[in-house]
C-alpha cells in the first residue's frame, strides 16, 4: 500500500509540476517566435533552458522527500561545469533513465536534450515543450521503407544538423544513446549482439551531433546506469520499488571523424561498459 501511494503522490507532484513550469516556457515560447530581434531571442532561449533546471530541480526534490531512490554519484561530477558543450552517451533500458540522468546531472553541465521520436510532440504539455526547447524530433524508418524512398535517411540528418544550429548559441548537453532504444532480451537476441547487457551500438546520430558542432564539443562524457536488482518501469520507480541505482560516468575527448574508425571507437566502449555493469552486478548487496 506504501508504495501505491507514493508512486501516486510522485505522479502527481510530477503533473503539477510540469504544468507551473510549461506556462512561462510557452509564454517565452511565443516571444521569441514573434520578437524578431536577435539578442532578445538569445536571451529568451537562455531563459528557457533555465526552466528546463527548475523542472529538474522539482523532479529531484520530490524524488529525495518521497525516498524513491539512492543514487550512487561518480567523482567526475565534480570536475565538470556548465561552461561547456557536451555530449552524453548511455546505456538505455528504461523511461526512467532520462530522469536518474537529469537528476544526476543537474548542476554540474547544461541541460540535456536528447533526440525524440516525431511521435511523442502529441504528448500533452511536454511534446510542445521540448519542440520549443530545440529537442531533436527524428522519425523511425524500416529498412523496406529506406530502399523504396532512399532521401527519407536525411530526415534525420537534417533535423539534427538545424538543431545543433541553436545548441551552438549557448552551451548545451546532447544526450544520445548509442542503441537507438531501450533494451531487452528479446532485442538482444534478434541483433545477435555479443554483449551480456546491451545492444549493438550506432554511431550515425552522434555523427551527426559531432558534424554539425564540429569543434565546439569539449567532452564526450559516457554514462553507464546499473540498475542492481533489475530494471524498473516508470510506475515502479515512482513507487520507490528501486531503491538504489549505480550511476557510473567518464570523460573522452571528441570520438574519430572517420565512420569506421567512429564505429570501432563505439564498439570498444562498449565492451568496457559491458564489463563494468557485469562487474557492478556481480558485487551487488543483496
Amino acid at each position: 500500500m506504501i508504495y501505491t501511494l507514493r508512486g501516486i503522490t510522485a505522479a502527481l507532484f510530477i503533473s503539477i509540476s510540469t504544468v507551473f513550469w510549461c506556462t512561462p516556457l510557452y509564454l517565452m515560447g511565443l516571444a521569441r517566435f514573434l520578437l524578431p530581434i536577435k539578442q532578445i531571442r538569445t536571451r529568451l532561449a537562455h531563459l528557457m533552458d533555465r526552466i528546463i533546471d527548475g523542472w529538474v530541480f522539482s523532479n529531484r526534490f520530490m524524488v529525495r522527500c518521497l525516498h524513491i531512490t539512492h543514487i550512487e554519484k561518480p567523482r567526475l561530477l565534480a570536475e565538470l561545469d556548465r561552461s561547456h558543450w557536451n555530449v552524453v552517451v548511455c546505456n538505455h533500458q528504461s523511461w526512467t533513465d532520462i530522469l536518474v540522468l537529469q537528476n544526476t546531472l543537474l548542476g554540474h553541465i547544461p541541460p540535456l536534450k536528447f533526440f525524440t521520436k516525431k511521435d511523442l510532440i502529441y504528448v500533452p504539455l511536454v511534446g510542445i515543450a521540448m519542440w520549443l526547447l530545440g529537442f531533436p524530433y527524428v522519425r523511425r524508418y524500416s529498412r523496406a521503407q529506406l530502399e523504396k524512398n532512399p532521401s527519407l535517411r536525411d530526415h534525420d540528418r537534417n533535423a539534427t544538423l538545424q538543431a545543433c544550429q541553436g545548441f551552438l548559441e549557448r552551451p548545451t548537453s546532447v544526450l544520445n544513446f548509442l542503441e537507438g532504444t531501450r533494451y531487452s532480451e528479446e532485442k538482444k537476441a534478434g541483433q545477435s549482439s555479443p554483449y551480456a547487457h546491451l545492444l549493438l551500438p550506432k554511431t550515425g546520430g552522434l555523427g551527426y551531433v559531432c558534424d554539425a558542432l564540429d569543434q565546439q564539443i569539449d567532452n564526450i562524457i559516457d554514462v553507464t546506469i546499473v540498475y542492481p536488482h533489475g530494471t524498473p518501469g516508470f510506475w515502479a520507480f515512482l513507487c520507490g520499488r528501486c531503491t538504489r541505482i549505480h550511476f557510473q560516468a567518464r570523460r573522452f575527448p571528441t570520438p574519430p571523424v572517420d565512420h569506421e574508425a567512429r564505429k570501432d571507437w563505439a564498439d570498444g566502449l562498449w565492451r568496457e561498459k559491458d564489463f563494468e555493469i557485469s562487474r557492478t552486478l556481480l558485487h551487488r548487496p543483496d
